[in-house]
């Protein structure tokens, strides 16, 4: 029986991060801890966020998350969540801190350690309510602030998902300002992740109607409004940079009826902690292949995407898709972002068992997994 989905009440606008005192009150957190990366304390913007918060409150900051999160790092922003006496979390910057900051606000009420909650080993029945929890984005891609899962590059190199409706934020604050100035390579590869994500909710067989039609109003927003090109084109451009905050959250509320093989793959290829590939990057090199493999399995979804986009609908999607990542920047291939043949048959295995299989149209092989690799990378 199809089941819909809601999510948190971002407050959503230019200078909405001056609402953080508000929300910090509102869920009665005193002392904070900031998980943030080092990127946005070279910049400035740590400081932005703490000179947004009152003196009332104590804000504790840990500022190493890495471009994909991993176990470990969870672990050492966990341990000074404890030793500082922190009651509440604050995810600041791209998806990587926010997915980090969900983490550590399960692990500061659960025992155990954090891959006991991947969906992998049975985690979705064993997430209660965390520790309280806001999401601030710094970025338009991953929708992390309204999204229900978080995910964490465990020990054993496995790049998985934890996924609770406790782990959507308390509260989210987007603020489009915060992403003006992004540089273009990184507003590219977010804005193809909050794509991706519209595109592959839409294409899962899932029903919510609901969800559906959040998805393709946010590709309308980064296609037909041209807001990707724009943001990228120009950092400073404000109306463009409101629009693509706003298909990045579409995307996570439209996946609520779930993913696909870009996921997949992406989850299989992020794990890689030598390559340290940026995952909406990834999503938007791989999504064509995806794309042509999906074909005739979607009923009359690829005509409905390309109305939302503005474009005729005997448009070829995949060189479409292909043609855009050429305009905004991005890698033509896997081979370019350092992904050899070898690491193929192991990439292959790990897409095998991601969760986001569930929800795909078409379910691959083992040996379509490797063609599908080999195809990406040409």
């Amino acid at each position: 029986m199809p089941q819909l989905n809601y999510s948190n009440r971002p407050y959503f606008d230019h200078g909405a991060l001056e609402h953080i005192s508000e929300v910090l009150g509102n869920l009665n957190i005193s002392k904070p801890l900031i998980c943030t990366d080092p990127g946005l304390l070279d910049i400035g913007m740590v400081d932005l966020i703490r000179n947004n918060i009152s003196n009332q409150y104590t804000p504790v900051i840990f500022d190493q998350t890495p471009a994909n999160p991993t176990e470990e790092a969870v672990e050492i922003a966990l341990a000074k969540y404890k030793s500082e006496g922190c009651d509440g979390v604050v995810g600041f910057g791209g998806g990587s801190s926010i997915d980090l900051g969900k983490a550590v606000a399960l692990m500061a009420n659960h025992e155990g350690s954090v891959v006991d909650y991947s969906v992998n080993e049975g985690g979705l029945m064993k997430i209660t309510e965390t520790v309280p929890m806001i999401a601030i984005p710094t970025t338009s891609g991953t929708g992390s602030e309204v999204s229900a899962g978080s995910v964490i590059v465990m020990r054993d190199g496995r790049k998985l998902i934890l996924a609770s409706s406790h782990l959507v934020p308390n509260a989210a604050i987007c603020d489009p300002d915060l992403t003006v100035g992004l540089p273009p390579v990184l507003t590219a590869g977010a804005g193809m992740d909050a794509l991706t994500h519209c595109v592959e909710a839409v294409l899962s067989p899932a029903i919510d109607p609901p969800a559906e039609a959040v998805g393709l109003d946010g590709i309308e927003r980064v296609i037909r409004g041209n807001n990707l090109i724009k943001a990228v084109e120009d950092g400073s451009n404000k109306e463009a940079r409101w629009n693509m905050m706003m298909a990045s959250t579409e995307g996570a509320l439209a996946f609520s009826k779930g993913l696909g093989a870009v996921h997949s793959m992406s989850h299989a290829l992020g794990a890689d902690k030598h390559l340290k590939l940026h995952h909406g990057t990834l999503n938007g090199v791989i999504l064509p292949t995806i794309l042509r493999f999906n074909h005739g399995h979607v009923g009359d979804k690829y005509s409905r995407i390309a109305r939302a986009m503005g474009i005729a609908e005997s448009t070829d999607l995949p060189d479409f898709i292909e043609g855009l990542n050429q305009t905004i920047g991005l890698p033509k291939n896997l081979s370019e972002m350092g992904v050899t043949e070898d690491m193929i048959p192991g990439l292959a295995e790990h897409s095998m068992t991601d969760p986001s299989n569930a929800t795909t149209p078409r379910l691959p092989s083992q040996d379509e997994w490797e063609k599908l690799f080999a195809e990406a990378m040409n």
